[in-house]
């Protein structure tokens, strides 16, 4: 189910691409050609379709998405490795030993 919805969210997008690049801003693309009539071979108007495909297209993406965030597959089993990587990393360093105030061999020039 998940790839499923994947691949249609893939197919929405791209389609939704190709709907978007016909149109053209400022009232262009392809109603531009059909100004002169509001009605062609039962088109009323071809911004009308234009839009309410581009709309359809980006609410059905919409709803592709939430699907897929709801069966993406979660993790099975967890990996021993990553459970050890994640204890070591939980158990923290070893406490640092206290170095001594004057190394050995040295004559201390603290006390006179």
């Amino acid at each position: 189910m998940f790839y499923v919805l994947i691949i249609l969210g893939i197919v929405i997008c791209v389609l939704l691409a190709f709907l978007i690049l016909i149109q053209e801003p400022k009232g262009g693309g392809l109603t531009s050609g059909f100004a002169g009539s509001n009605n062609i071979m039962g088109v009323q108007r071809t911004g009308d379709f234009l839009e309410k495909g581009t709309w359809t297209l980006i609410i059905s993406l919409m709803v592709i998405v939430l699907l897929i965030n709801v069966v993406i597959p979660k993790g099975g089993e967890r990996n021993s490795e990553a459970e050890e990587i994640q204890k070591q990393i939980n158990k923290g360093a070893p406490a640092a030993p206290i170095a001594p105030t004057t190394l050995p061999g040295l004559k201390d020039t603290s006390k006179k």
